[in-house]
């Protein structure tokens, strides 16, 4: 499937622009399965100094009724055009698990196109693109079995779990989400100049720490890494920390007014 580029643009992406007057914005790109329902706190914490703009993902959410994409390529190419459309100052890209890739991805592409950079890269709940690991193919289980996967990770309600007429909707953006993760194929390029910050959870079950230690690999300076308590989940314990984190990026990066 390919996406016509006249439908390439930020509000389809993103979302409507609003009137944010926020220092800066954050790109958030979501785990296999998240809708931008679920970052509706985060907009609420950042708000005024940041705004948080979350990527609309086809298959789910507010897209549900469109097909979902599944290569990758495809994705960062419309994301890319999306984040350089709707940027209009200062920005950071955060990606969790699935999402993580897909930022690294889309920071990698706009500096091929010579856009302009975030002036950060938070990845949180992933391994290293180039050490990473995929332990199974989650896309290929059946429906009962995708269900099961979902169950393990946590994420998701168990009352929506248990409605089949609601999963029978939204099976198909997950798989496609679990493709996307499972048949990337990373491939080596310059390390990037922008600052990457690295989150993981203590008890993340799906990460390995000496595999996530890869992103050192993938950046000039070395990662700050931000380890919190709990499993691949831990952002939802820990939001108001990571926007704190989000809002020391953003002050620190932003020069003082003469």
């Amino acid at each position: 499937m390919l996406l016509a580029m006249s439908q390439v643009t930020a509000s389809r992406w993103f979302g409507p622009a609003g009137s944010s007057t926020g220092d800066a914005q954050v790109f958030v790109f979501p785990y296999a399965g998240g809708v931008a329902a679920s970052f509706a706190q985060w907009r609420e914490l950042a708000a005024p100094e940041l705004s948080v703009q979350v990527a609309l993902m086809p298959g789910r959410g507010a897209r549900l009724h469109e097909p979902p994409v599944d290569d990758l390529a495809e994705l960062v190419d419309a994301l890319a055009t999306a984040v350089a459309e709707r940027a209009s100052g200062p920005f950071l890209l955060f990606g969790h698990s699935l999402g993580a890739l897909v930022a690294f991805e889309v920071t990698r592409e706009l500096r091929r196109r010579g856009a302009p950079a975030p002036l950060a890269l938070l990845v949180g709940g992933a391994e290293a693109p180039g050490t990473r690991l995929v332990r199974r193919r989650v896309h290929d289980l059946d429906d009962a079995g995708l269900i099961d996967a979902l169950r393990d990770f946590g994420a998701t309600p168990a009352a929506l779990l248990a409605d089949r007429d609601l999963m029978e909707l939204i099976l198909p953006g997950v798989r496609a989400d679990f493709a996307l993760s499972e048949r990337y194929a990373y491939r080596q390029g310059p390390p990037l100049e922008v600052p990457v910050h690295v989150l993981l959870g203590d008890g993340d079950e799906h990460v390995d720490p000496e595999r996530a230690a890869g992103w050192a690999r993938e950046c000039v300076t070395e990662p700050r890494w931000h380890v919190f308590p709990g499993g691949h989940f831990f952002l939802t314990d820990h939001l108001p920390e990571i926007i704190d984190l989000m809002r020391h990026i953003v002050v620190s990066h932003t020069p003082v007014a003469e």
